[in-house]
């Protein structure tokens, strides 16, 4: 046997440099036998000529405490720690390994180190990422009248001069990374806020465009996110149309804003004359948007200011196309005799069949023509064959469902500007607040599913209540909404006030039995809530109506009696004997005419319209002009386009879980041109699933206040859960 003199073990490590900042790091335990050595790897059995001492070699694996500096380096042994064989660094850990660990290891005499490769001489950046814009036409942008115009977005980063690839930055921040390293060793943090906050703005681009593997696209209606990118970095360069545009939607150069056009026979309030100088500044433009102004202050006149400016501007350019409520066209019509009489107007009541003259014959001479939603979905080819100034959509919520024909008449349209004259943009959620986006704003939010995903959800599910404020920002530049309360200080006050009225006693065992029988069969219905909603809301309809006169669900019930009927009339006597004039609305016709043969038995004059009434303006001007105290109207048929001054009492005989509808009714009275207090009324029947209609309301109303009016934060879906709710019973 020979016996060979060994050494004691040593500790060993290769490192090896690799392509794309990586580290190998392989420990060994060597023994020097004469003018050799021999590096057995951590672990293994195979003793070859070398005799092991095992109990050295362990002692060596705990390794050099510098090692604690970067995790991972050890693994747990039998509870003991040992020094990882062989494995590969990056990111940070390469990085503190190089600058601390090496450094020490290599003073460290008891351990030989040797470093294969080429070293890259890495360094922490000391200047902040820079981040340059630019922005410029694209190749894509819209080349047809009302389609999207796109402009082209580049962002380029750099650290010391050197170019940051941005696909990698993007890569990085959204896998969590806390750094980036670029080619020359040079890296930097990702920690950095103005970082974080370029990924959550390019996300947001990427994730609106059509298409997200496109390239990064803007439009001028993103000109908010734009101001945010500006606030991090430099704009180095970008296309002139776009900086006028953009400019100009900010509100920082709309100077010098027009006057009231000459031939206007009115003088506009202040926030009117705003109104007006801001639809004409979106009509320059080439810009659609939202005129949400409150009801009742004059949205019309605006509209129609801004109409009569254009036209004098550009006498011979094509006409504009209203498009309202048949019950609105009216309105339209005189208004515009009335303030703009110089406009040559036409009104198109029906279809081109039933007219027997083509759109374009009609239109011809035109400044303005008026038509109403079901004429334009019937004639859709024949508005689309027409060149307009701009499409104007009032009562624009008619256009709430993306899904209908009215909205995908009104988007494929071909008019330059389209604008949305509602008071109510957004009723009962956020995807109505979409719908009109994606027409008069294409490009603002294309897609309706990202849409949901990043907004919808988000806000009306309250988990992120940052992306409510991200949304009012992003709709700012293209909504103006003012309400009474902010800029019609000289409107009387308005006093609301909520009668509970108690059924007697044979209404109310009629009204429990049903109530009880209904809550069943909806139970069972809200298992698959989507599926059966036509059920669903013919029996919560059917509890409304028994919540008002029995006899309205069952004949027999007839001789029962309304005790909201009776407590109406006790409120309405002493405002007749007093000389006032009342609005009354109800859901429901069939109620309307029990309210009306108990004001033929009182003898009280009324006059009555409901959406069969054929000489409609007929009635609106007895009511104006003549005596009759009450004016009894249907909700849908009067919720909009009346202004009825006259009066200043109203009475909502029952609730509606959509609060726009009431409002829509009580300001028909409560608008500009009222010079007495207003009192509103609503009769709410006790008990009943009316109070539970009256508590959703309020919900609604909360949700309309948070993304418009900027208010709290709640949810605004009927749900499951709401209907759960409608059926309860308290007492």
């Amino acid at each position: 046997v020979t016996f060979l003199e060994v050494e004691p073990p040593r500790l060993s490590l290769t490192v090896t440099h690799h392509a794309g900042h990586h580290l190998r790091l392989q420990w060994s335990c060597a023994y020097v036998i004469g003018d050799d050595v021999v590096c057995v790897p951590p672990g293994s059995q195979a003793a070859g000529r070398v005799p092991r001492d095992h109990a050295a070699e362990r002692d060596l694996l705990i390794g050099p405490e510098v090692l604690d500096r970067v995790t991972g380096l050890r693994i747990s042994v039998g509870g003991r720690p040992r020094i990882v064989p062989d494995q590969v660094l990056s990111g940070l850990d390469m990085l503190t390994f190089l600058d601390e660990v090496l450094p020490a290891l290599e003073k460290d005499a008891g351990v030989d180190v040797m470093v294969m490769g080429d070293p890259v001489d890495y360094e922490e950046a000391g200047d902040a990422p820079l981040i340059r814009l630019s922005v410029s036409e694209s190749a894509t942008s819209a080349s047809t009248p009302g389609a999207t115009d796109w402009f082209d977005l580049d962002v380029d980063i750099s650290v010391g001069g050197e170019s940051v690839p941005l696909a990698a930055l993007l890569t990085a921040l959204t896998h969590g990374d806390d750094h980036v390293i670029l080619d020359s060793g040079t890296w930097f943090r990702t920690d950095q806020p103005q970082l974080q906050d370029l990924r959550r703005l390019l996300d947001e681009a990427r994730a609106l465009q059509d298409d997200p593997d496109q390239p990064l696209r803007l439009t001028p209606y993103q000109v908010d996110l734009w101001a945010e990118l500006v606030e991090l970095g430099v704009v180095d360069e970008q296309s002139e149309r776009w900086a006028a545009t953009v400019k100009a939607l900010g509100g920082s150069d709309r100077l010098p804003a027009p006057d009231a056009p000459t031939g206007l026979r009115a003088t506009l309030r202040p926030y009117q004359l705003e109104g007006f100088q801001w639809l004409t500044f979106l009509r320059r433009a080439g810009l659609g948007g939202i005129l949400a102004d409150d009801m009742g202050l004059g949205k019309t006149i605006q509209t129609l200011a801004m109409i009569l400016h254009t036209r004098g501007a550009e006498p011979d350019g094509p006409p504009f196309l209203v498009v309202a409520p048949t019950s609105v066209l009216s309105t339209w019509s005189g208004e515009a005799a009335k303030f703009c009489p110089d406009l040559r107007v036409t009104t198109l009541g029906q279809t081109s069949r039933k007219r027997g003259t083509t759109v374009a014959d009609e239109a011809a001479g035109s400044d303005l023509v008026l038509t109403s939603y079901a004429v334009f979905r019937l004639d859709q080819e024949a508005f689309r064959e027409q060149d307009w100034s701009a499409l104007v959509l009032d009562e624009a919520q008619f256009a709430k469902n993306h899904q209908s024909q009215v909205h995908q008449c009104a988007r494929r349209l071909p008019a330059p500007v389209k604008l949305a004259i509602t008071g109510t943009p957004m009723e009962n959620n956020l995807m109505e607040l979409w719908s009109l986006l994606s027409i008069v704003a294409p490009g603002l939010f294309p897609n309706p599913s990202r849409f949901n995903e990043l907004y919808r959800r988000p806000i009306e599910s309250g988990l992120a209540p940052e992306r409510l404020e991200t949304l009012r920002r992003r709709i700012r530049p293209v909504m103006l909404r003012r309400t009474k309360e902010a800029v019609a200080t000289d409107l009387p006050p308005k006093q609301e006030q909520t009668i509970d009225v108690t059924l007697s006693p044979r209404h109310r065992r009629i009204y429990d039995t049903h109530l009880q029988r209904e809550r069943q069969k909806l139970l069972g219905l809200l298992e698959d809530a989507d599926r059966n909603r036509f059920a669903i809301f013919r029996s919560l309809t059917l509890l409304r109506q028994l919540s008002l006169d029995p006899g309205l669900v069952d004949e027999a019930h007839a001789g029962i009696g309304s005790a909201k009927v009776d407590a109406f009339l006790e409120l309405l006597q002493p405002v007749v004997a007093e000389g006032h004039k009342a609005l009354v609305f109800s859901q429901f016709t069939r109620f309307l005419a029990t309210v009306r043969a108990r004001l033929g038995e009182a003898g009280i004059a009324h006059e009555y319209l409901d959406g069969r009434t054929l000489n409609r303006q007929a009635v609106i001007e007895r009511f104006k002009t003549g005596t009759a105290p009450a004016f009894l109207i249907s909700l849908k048929a009067g919720g909009f386009g009346l202004n009825l001054t006259e009066a200043d009492y109203v009475f909502l005989l029952d609730p509606w879980w959509n609060p726009a509808a009431e409002a829509q009714a009580i300001d028909r009275t409560h608008r500009i041109g009222q010079d007495k207090h207003v009192m509103v009324y609503r009769l709410v029947s006790a008990d009943t699933i009316e109070e539970k209609v009256v508590a959703l309301q309020q919900r609604k109303r909360e949700l309309f206040s948070q993304v418009v009016d900027e208010g709290a934060l709640t949810s605004g879906t009927i749900t499951a859960d709401d209907i759960r709710g409608l059926l309860s019973v308290d007492r």
